[in-house]
């Protein structure tokens, strides 16, 4: 098509002076001058066709200097086989002048011109492809850290809680304390390559999670969810529960004069909210301060959506967006 319209554009000045130079001359007489003008057509056509072929394929990382000097060779070759056929078979020599040359040389810097910028378009959409691979390698490195900085901390407090159950001497509590420990570690190991997991697998790994620290705190510490069906389709990412509930149980008091009800639900935008009362610790607890702040980049790096925050005295919130 680009060589159609090429050979078209360039010969418009033989497709205005045609009906000129019929004028006046019998029908009979206008195959000669149609048949030359379809012969300079096809010349056109057959040199634009291999010229951009030539500079669009070959002459991949070539120079304009080099890809013009190279196509105007080609150029003055089909000009004169052209001459050649002008002169021999229609014995026309006004229409092997300067413009007819000129024609040529057009011929020759437009396909140069093209298959230039082309190659200028190729390389930038592979830079661009790399750029993003780099980009996503990036961001999967950046993701695999903060991710890996979650299971310590959460392991170390799990093995607080065996402790205490062990010293209590119930075997069968005990048991089953260790069998949801293995279920949520099975999914700390299934979950942490995933990226973006469903709200629903979120929540399997929760009540899991919830039997441990209910067990933990001898019911002192409860969990209403109200998530409803509809939205379980919903992701976020893996492990985004998990920080937020194991931050409630290192910052709050959790015993008989401060039971901890924590609360699970979604609301009217769409985000996963999580809401506890605030019983500060009378000492400051020990921690490395970046429960929150991997949170907040995880969902960056992974949904480019920030985490909300809100503490008024009373309750701790967050925001957790959903899509």
């Amino acid at each position: 098509m680009i060589s159609l319209v090429g050979a078209f554009i360039i010969m418009y000045p033989d497709v205005s002076w045609l009906p000129s130079q019929l004028e006046g001359k019998a029908r009979s007489e206008w195959i000669r001058p149609i048949t030359f003008f379809m012969l300079r057509y096809v010349f056109f056509l057959g040199l634009v066709a291999i010229l951009l072929n030539i500079n669009s394929k070959r002459l991949k990382d070539s120079s304009l200097k080099k890809r013009l000097s190279y196509s105007s060779i080609i150029a003055l070759g089909f000009y004169a086989v052209y001459g050649a056929v002008s002169f021999t078979i229609f014995t026309w020599v006004a229409h092997f002048g300067s413009l007819v040359l000129f024609q040529f040389f057009m011929i020759a810097l437009l396909s140069s011109l093209f298959g230039y910028i082309n190659n200028l378009y190729n390389e930038k959409r592979i830079k661009e492809q790399q750029i993003e691979e780099l980009t996503i390698k990036n961001l999967q490195s950046r993701y695999d850290a903060l991710t890996n900085q979650i299971n310590p901390h959460f392991f170390f407090n799990s093995l607080n809680g065996l402790t205490s159950l062990i010293r209590k001497k119930d075997d069968a509590i005990t048991l089953t304390y260790v069998d949801k420990l293995s279920d949520v570690f099975r999914y700390i190991l299934q979950s942490d390559k995933k990226g973006l997991i469903t709200l629903a697998e979120e929540l399997v790994f929760v009540d899991s999670f919830r039997y441990m620290m209910e067990v933990r705190f001898a019911k002192k510490l409860k969990y209403t969810i109200d998530v409803k069906e509809n939205v379980l389709d919903y992701t976020l990412p893996a492990l985004s529960i998990l920080p937020l509930l194991d931050n409630i149980v290192v910052h709050n008091r959790i015993d008989s004069d401060h039971k901890m009800n924590i609360r699970l639900y979604i609301n009217a935008n769409a985000e996963l909210v999580v809401s506890n009362p605030i019983y500060p610790k009378l000492s400051v607890p020990v921690t490395n301060g970046t429960g929150l702040k991997n949170l907040e980049g995880r969902f960056m790096l992974l949904m480019g959506k920030p985490i909300k925050v809100e503490n008024d005295g009373k309750f701790f919130t967050v925001y957790l967006p959903l899509t």
